[in-house]
């Protein structure tokens, strides 16, 4: 049984961003072809972990998203994208999912239940 939480919304932009990462060398034509498979393999991993973060919340998954987001906002330079489409949309989408899987994490460990201590 599927129980909503309120840190779901999270997940379920992440899953966007997933998606339209994976989307993304179709709608802007990479033609760096380690930028198309950077691409097509992160936004894979972001909406499969956003996915199961919906139905099974742990985590790992998020940290797991953490260091995904970190690794595809800094994969143009350690790639050397030439394209200056996937260089800005990997930056974008990179920064996007880790602050959304930094968020979650914030909310998921630090909640407070509003009362002051």
């Amino acid at each position: 049984m599927y129980t909503w939480r309120k840190e779901s919304w999270l997940d379920i932009y992440k899953l966007a961003i997933g998606a339209f990462l994976l989307l993304a060398p179709w709608l802007f034509a990479f033609s760096y072809m380690p930028a198309r498979v950077d691409a097509l393999v992160c936004g894979l991993f972001v909406a499969g972990l956003s996915v199961m973060a919906l139905f099974i919340p742990t985590d790992w998954e998020q940290w797991a998203a953490l260091v995904l987001g970190l690794w595809v906002s800094i994969s143009p330079w350690v790639l050397g994208f030439p394209h200056a489409a996937a260089l800005k949309i990997n930056i974008l989408t990179g920064l996007l999912i880790f602050y959304l899987a930094g968020l979650e994490l914030f909310l998921i460990h630090y909640e407070t239940d509003g009362s002051p201590s």
